[in-house]
């Protein structure tokens, strides 16, 4: 027996229903397990042992998933990775300390072996107790990223009881901690996960119409992408029942268009982050911001301001950072919080606030007031450095027509008159064609990102 026989089990229970749709191709349930079986012979016979690292390039194909699940119950330790992402991929696989990796390679895939045999004492103990483990990268955007490491058996439990079989729409990369619940979520109630032709907002509503998916789980920064490119008039989206967002704060602006835009659909919150997994949430009430985290193996606190969480599913550690939790299991996720009875809002992480002169500035209310401006398609806000006042607020926009800097800045003084304290209406201002988001569909709040 091994830690993944409940999940392969329940998936023979659908063995004719459709596991994925990728394209217009569907791939049964019968079909997935059979390529993980095809997978484990073929793994075991280039000399794949329980407690390899194994870095495991793909999307959510077929080929991709069936090795997922033939790696979880053979026991190695997974690095999943999106194709196409920034070309620091030898980096990154030495720092997971990866031994194989397995590429797509036209048609069929490629297996190679590098003879590195991992140290790290993290994962020589998933290793030596026999459990699969998983690696997951921060973003690294302003530096070398975390490799967080989990115990996959620990993930995979909380997938045991059983919710809803939906029509889910895989959004979030493969190598994201909302991807992995995404797919295991889907798979573990037999479900079917659709993955469109691309991740833009037309591919996305595409998919939706054509395959008459009911659950869309996003992210704020892609929701406003939506509204913004109006693809949801141009396609039938009818179907859609639950639309959860996460990884990042949601503003009050856009969610009041979204449940305009969509009145028959249910907008949930989603909390989660990489070193904890995706946690359970408790929302108060339809279209609110507030919510309440726990449930069976979470605990939550407020210590100074920020939001503390000791769960079952939290990691392990780091591979190239020090034990973030304390002596009693807490983690500080860094996410500031405003609270209100049991109930909680999270309003950004306390390294994006900008301090004016010890005035605290969030991001989050001057953009709320930003979009509210009709030339502004999106807006990041963020501190940059000034020698008297250590900090003040920077906006970067996408505008939807063009207008010089300097003329935006003042129409953007104008506009904020009344509704922004003085130092909260930015002094500096950049028009941007580009995307103000990572391929993560996740706002880039860093300078350096933008410049």
């Amino acid at each position: 027996m091994t830690i993944a026989d409940w999940l392969l089990e329940r998936m023979a229970e659908t063995a004719e229903r459709d596991a994925l749709i990728v394209g217009d191709r569907p791939c049964s349930y019968r079909e997935l397990l059979d390529r993980a079986r095809d997978w484990r012979d073929r793994l075991h016979g280039c000399g794949v042992r329980p407690g390899e690292v194994v870095w495991l390039e793909g999307d959510y194909g077929p080929g991709t998933c069936a090795a997922l699940l033939a790696l979880i119950a053979g026991g190695a330790i997974v690095v999943p990775w999106s194709p196409g992402l920034p070309e620091r991929d030898a980096e990154w696989m030495e720092l997971a300390e990866a031994g194989v990796s397995l590429h797509p390679d036209g048609e069929g895939w490629r297996v190679q072996k590098y003879g590195r045999t991992a140290r790290h004492e993290l994962l020589r103990e998933l290793a030596g107790a026999g459990r699969p483990g998983l690696v997951l990268f921060t973003s690294g955007s302003t530096g070398t990223p975390k490799a967080i490491v989990h115990d996959f058996g620990r993930l995979l439990a909380k997938y045991r009881r059983r919710r809803e079989a939906l029509r889910t729409l895989s959004l979030l990369l493969f190598d994201h901690i909302g991807g992995i619940n995404t797919l295991l979520h889907t798979l573990a109630n037999g479900g079917t996960l659709v993955c469109p032709a691309g991740r833009a907002p037309q591919n996305v509503a595409a998919a939706i119409e054509r395959h008459r998916v009911e659950l869309l789980p996003a992210t704020p920064s892609f929701l406003q992408l939506l509204l913004m490119t109006e693809a949801h008039r141009r396609f039938d989206l009818s179907t859609l029942k639950i639309v959860t967002y996460g990884t990042e704060v949601m503003h009050d602006g856009t969610l009041e268009k979204l449940l305009n835009a969509f009145p028959g659909v249910s907008f949930r919150q989603t909390y989660g982050l990489s070193e904890l997994g995706i946690l359970r949430v408790r929302p108060c009430g339809p279209g609110s911001l507030w919510m309440q985290v726990g449930g069976e193996g979470i605990e939550t606190r407020i210590v100074d301001g920020l939001l503390h969480i000791r769960s079952d599913s939290a990691m392990l550690g780091y591979l190239n950072a020090p034990n973030p939790f304390d002596p009693d299991g807490w983690f500080n996720t860094q996410d500031e919080v405003v609270v209100s009875g049991d109930a909680i809002r999270i309003v950004g992480r306390r390294s994006e606030i900008v301090n004016v002169g010890g005035l605290k500035v969030h991001p989050l209310d001057v953009e709320e007031v930003l979009l509210r401006m009709p030339q502004i398609a999106d807006a990041v806000v963020s501190g940059r450095p000034h020698p008297l006042l250590g900090q003040v607020p920077e906006a970067v926009v996408n505008v939807r027509e063009e207008i010089g800097a300097a003329e935006l800045k003042r129409q953007i003084r104008e506009f904020c008159r009344g509704k922004l304290e003085r130092h909260q209406v930015p002094v500096y201002v950049a028009v941007r064609r580009e995307p103000l988001h990572t391929e993560r569909f996740k706002k880039i709040r860093h300078r350096g990102g933008l410049s």
